[in-house]
């Protein structure tokens, strides 16, 4: 076979050598087997990644922590944010309500509420502010039931009633004892 070999390439040899190699073939196939050979700038992503890494860890550390550390703020629902019509009504109740409250603190500095008085309006005004909450929390999750604005509506209706009651009596009692006042000083 290698006699075969040989032969062939003898007899064709004028074939092979027919044409020479174009001016600069070596130069150029030189400078392409060094530029193969030189080793191409590789860049190292691994210190960019560790970095990346650590600024992902530590937002989710601040948002954990700020998730633990600050309380959900809770989207209160009431009357008025329903519809315009329910926030005139809220408006004119929690305007009544204040101003009976207002009553309230006048007749107590000027002495005609006891400490025990006092301390029954304070656990009323605790429980109209528990109910308040759980009817806002009904409001919450159904915001479209009527039974549910029915008794937001009759809540003011009843924290007003109870409170204008009351500032009605003191100012009776406090006109009575004007009354008597009067009375005993022209006797």
């Amino acid at each position: 076979m290698k006699d075969q070999l040989e032969r062939l390439i003898l007899n064709n040899q004028s074939s092979f050598q027919e044409e020479e190699p174009l001016e600069g073939h070596f130069e150029r196939f030189e400078a392409r087997l060094h530029k193969a050979a030189k080793p191409g700038r590789k860049i190292n992503f691994q210190p960019f990644l560790k970095i990346a890494a650590l600024v992902v860890f530590a937002l989710l550390v601040v948002n954990q922590a700020r998730i633990y550390l600050i309380p959900e703020k809770k989207e209160t629902l009431s009357l008025g944010s329903i519809s315009p019509e329910y926030r005139e009504v809220e408006f004119y109740y929690t305007n009544a309500i204040q101003v009976g409250m207002s009553q309230w603190d006048k007749l107590k500095d000027e002495g005609f509420i006891s400490d025990s008085e006092q301390q029954m309006m304070q656990k009323e005004q605790q429980e109209f502010d528990q109910m308040y909450q759980k009817l806002q929390e009904d409001l919450k999750a159904n915001p479209d039931d009527e039974r549910v604005i029915n008794a937001m509506l009759d809540y003011y209706q009843a924290r007003m009633n109870v409170i204008t009651m009351i500032i009605n009596k003191l100012q009776e009692v406090k006109q009575q004892k004007y009354q008597n006042d009067e009375s005993s000083i022209f006797l």
